[in-house]
């Protein structure tokens, strides 16, 4: 299939403003998803688009966008108090860059008279409100929830009444937006706006969720539907390798990749799979690669993530450390490299993550790290997102870097401050925790896995206290050849190292150790956490279909004449009988965690 160019546009043409914005950025040629929706868009069509990542979506939404606002305008200028199109994305770095992408547009002459807005959590709302009344913007960039929160705020600023004449709404990585729990936000937001508009879709991947988005919120849509090759889910100029490791060696391999010669000048990208992951890494590898930026991330630093994403644009070899909260959206083509520390929680995060590189027809490479027992998910992936995964070469620094070099280290750091050990200990505990949440855990279970091994990977001190270890493996796990008493510890901080003195004083004093709460919580695993909670749900529901049954019956001998509505029946007691029944095989283990959901007829959370 021809490429086409942005001037073959005829029906209608794109105006010469567009044209010279989009020149202007060096692209002549369309990517076929452009090709296919904006001409849709700009004959008055809802379309729903469905692309890899880094297939050039904003730039298909952002062209019929300007169009059908100065089209309207020559007909009938926007006044300050008219919204003509409203751009809803999942997070702030994706609206971020949505904006920004924009704001090169509308410093065009021609398109000044149109403005925009940026519209995130984070800051406080009361700007917001007066920024929109003030500015007067034309076009709203948002997330889901600052945008519901402006719409519910009752006042002068009256959204829904700027709304009335939208032309064009546009939802952005519609999948992502779902699968952070924004359905019930979408639709509250679509009850707002007018009938009489365009919208467009544009994701990923197709999910029932998103089809029942497309039922909800287009009318009469366009689906298009854009593959590379129709055999791949990831960019065509993208090669996915793997590396088999042991989990104590796995830090050991990632710093024996990034000291390559080939990689000393690349930009990466490294996902780890938690917060406190991120935080302990982060702390870390500045001491084992002093010649590197080492930049982080994840979604508890709120308003740090925009400073810190401005940075690694600009720096050539900074190495970003980040969780899934930059998986989607994120557009820096410089990219050479996206690491990933073990498998993501669902195979389509995998094609997410890895599509942060190789982004407009630029070349790129992702590594995944896998353990001994995870070998089956390259198979996994070839037939679940049609991912080919290819063993990674003799990537290496020669031997540089030995086990018992880097935990001689990883321990001195944390000896010399408490600070290093508690972020250890969480990041580790974190990470197991995270494991048994993987959506293919068929393939990936917590109980193959040697988590004295894992322990060691993360240079721990000692193992940590988990309900997990009770009955899971944990016997090779290697620590400092040396005796040392953690409660000892002492912090680099002075403020935290004072509070923990404080404590001690008073452990001294009382005979207890000072917390916030007076009744600390047991620990138990987060299997146990939610049969339990499971358990005692149906209980409860038990003891109360028995009480209204028997106030029932005795309501029925009082008045027998009357109808009434019955609640529960006969039964439904027996249904909830059943259910106890099940949970007492599933504490007994005579049934397995899949056919006792099978049977209750609900889903993992």
């Amino acid at each position: 299939m021809s490429r086409k160019k942005w001037t073959s546009l005829e029906k209608p043409p794109l105006s010469k403003p567009v044209l010279e914005v989009v020149e202007s950025m060096g692209f002549e040629f369309m990517t076929p998803v452009q090709a296919a929706a904006i001409p849709l868009l700009l004959s008055r069509k809802d379309v729903s688009a469905e692309a890899v990542t880094g297939s050039g979506k904003t730039l298909a939404f952002l062209v019929p966008l300007l169009e059908m606002l100065s089209r309207r305008h020559n007909e009938s200028p926007w006044t300050p108090k008219e919204i003509g199109a409203i751009i809803i994305s999942p997070t702030r770095e994706l609206a971020l860059q949505i904006s920004e992408v924009l704001q090169v547009f509308l410093t065009h002459e021609q398109l000044k008279h149109l403005r925009q807005k940026l519209i995130v959590g984070g800051g406080s709302i009361e700007e917001d409100i007066k920024s929109v009344q003030n500015e007067g913007p034309t076009i709203l960039v948002c997330t889901p929830g600052r945008l519901e929160d402006l719409f519910q705020r009752t006042g002068t600023l009256n959204l829904a009444g700027r709304v009335k004449s939208l032309e064009f709404l546009v939802l952005d990585e519609a999948d992502r937006l779902l699968d952070l729990g924004f359905k019930t936000t979408i639709n509250n937001i679509l009850g707002f706006l007018p009938r009489q508009r365009r919208t467009g879709l544009f994701s990923a991947t197709q999910t029932t969720e998103v089809t029942d988005l497309i039922r909800a919120g287009l009318r009469n849509p366009v689906l298009v539907s854009v593959k590379e090759k129709s055999t791949i889910n990831t960019p065509s100029r993208l090669q996915n390798f793997y590396k088999i490791v042991e989990a104590s060696d796995k830090f050991i391999a990632l710093l024996d990749f990034l000291n390559s010669p080939s990689i000393q000048e690349a930009k990466i990208m490294i996902f780890f799979p938690t917060c406190a992951c991120v935080e302990y890494w982060a702390g870390i590898m500045p001491h084992f690669l002093k010649q590197r930026l080492i930049l982080s991330t994840h979604g508890k630093m709120k308003n740090k993530r925009k400073n810190v994403i401005e940075r690694f644009r600009k720096e050539d070899r900074a190495i970003l450390l980040c969780t899934d909260v930059l998986a989607r959206g994120l557009d820096v083509p410089e990219i050479d490299w996206v690491i990933q520390w073990d498998p993501p929680s669902n195979a389509a995060s995998f094609v997410h993550r890895v599509g942060r590189t190789a982004r407009q027809g630029n070349e790129g490479y992702a590594l995944i790290f896998l353990l001994p027992n995870e070998d089956a998910y390259v198979n996994f992936l070839k037939i679940n997102q049609k991912v080919e995964l290819n063993p990674l070469g003799n990537e290496s620094s020669q031997g540089q870097v030995d086990l018992k070099t880097v935990l001689a280290k990883l321990h001195k750091l944390q000896i010399n401050d408490k600070s290093i050990f508690d972020k250890g200990i969480r990041a580790f505990v974190s990470h197991i925790r995270a494991y048994t949440k993987h959506e293919c855990n068929a393939i990936l279970r917590l109980k193959d896995m040697d988590l004295g091994k894992a322990a060691t990977g993360y240079g721990l001190l000692q193992m940590p206290r988990m309900p997990e270890l009770k009955t899971l493996k944990a016997d090779n796990f290697i620590g400092p050849d040396f005796d040392v008493d953690v409660q000892k510890l002492s912090y680099r901080n002075p403020q935290k190292e004072q509070a923990r003195q404080e404590k001690i004083r008073a452990y001294e004093e009382t005979g207890q150790w000072p917390t916030k709460k007076k009744h600390k919580k047991l620990t138990e695993s987060w299997e146990q956490s939610k049969k339990n909670k499971l358990e005692g749900k149906t209980k409860k529901e038990l003891r109360k279909a028995k009480k209204l049954r028997k106030k029932e019956t005795e309501a029925g001998e009082e008045q027998k004449g009357k109808k009434r509505k019955t609640h529960y029946t006969q039964e439904d007691l027996e249904q909830l009988a059943n259910d106890l029944r099940l949970f007492k095989k599933l504490k007994r283990n005579k049934i397995s965690d899949e056919d006792f959901c099978k049977e209750m007829g609900i889903e993992d959370e």
